[in-house]
């Protein structure tokens, strides 16, 4: 596992790793805030670890999608070193990052959790159909496996908690959560007036085994209270 210090949190995170000698650091675009001088940089499309020509293609594809629809495409900056050096990322919004041991298991992930990963660790991108587009602000998942290390980021603090059987959270405050959970997209209760009123919109409930990450805050509660800002 590479040496690593979240500093900050959990408002203005800000991760440093030191990278081993000829060990690669895979960090979403943009992320990073500064680096050893002698530690390259290499941009890449994220197509997974042995895509093959397909699987690159329909990499390409996703982003040209998310380009278009979400304004952003999924390319990852690749750090290493023959020495060995350190870089710091930052997420692109306030909040916390937390450090995730990949050993084996398979998480999901809303758009822009992602921040970096370092090892056997494989990122997808995973169409999540019409449940993933009313979870949240996007139809597409990111699918992280292997071994590895996974650093992810919220807007706010992080929390994780264990679904053991069924559990329900707000739509926006999604980070990630184990791929053995499944889930379904539903009114926060209380009838018509508990949807249009509660101002809860939609909520997800989880069933099975598994953990939840659940940021403190919601991006979208932002943008609103932002647009309300705004002149006319």
């Amino acid at each position: 596992m590479p040496q690593h210090t979240i500093k900050h949190q959990p408002t203005f995170s800000l991760l440093e790793v030191q990278v081993a000698p000829n060990e690669v650091l895979i960090a979403e675009a943009g992320a990073m805030v500064a680096r050893a001088a002698h530690v390259e940089m290499q941009v890449k499309l994220n197509a997974g670890r042995n895509p093959g020509f397909f699987g690159k293609l329909k990499a390409l594809l996703i982003a040209l999608i998310r380009k278009v629809i979400g304004g952003e495409t999924f390319f990852v900056n690749h750090f290493y070193s023959p020495q060995g050096g350190w870089v710091w990322l930052a997420p692109a919004m306030s909040g916390g990052i937390q450090h995730i041991p990949l050993q084996g298991q398979t998480m999901l992930f809303s758009t822009g959790a992602y921040l970096a990963s370092a090892g056997e660790v494989d990122l997808k991108m995973r169409f999540g159909g019409l449940r993933a587009l009313l979870a949240k602000e996007g139809a597409f998942f990111i699918e992280c496996s292997g071994q590895g290390d996974l650093w992810v980021n919220s807007y706010g603090a992080i929390d994780e908690v264990q679904c053991n059987g069924t559990y329900i959270v707000d739509n926006g405050h999604i980070v990630g959560f184990d791929s053995s959970l499944d889930f379904k997209i539903k009114s926060p209760g209380g009838g018509a007036m508990g949807f249009f009123a509660s101002g809860e919109g939609l909520v997800c409930e989880f069933t099975g085994q598994g953990r939840i990450l659940i940021q403190s805050r919601n991006t979208g509660a932002l943008v609103e209270w932002l647009t309300r800002m705004l002149p006319a």
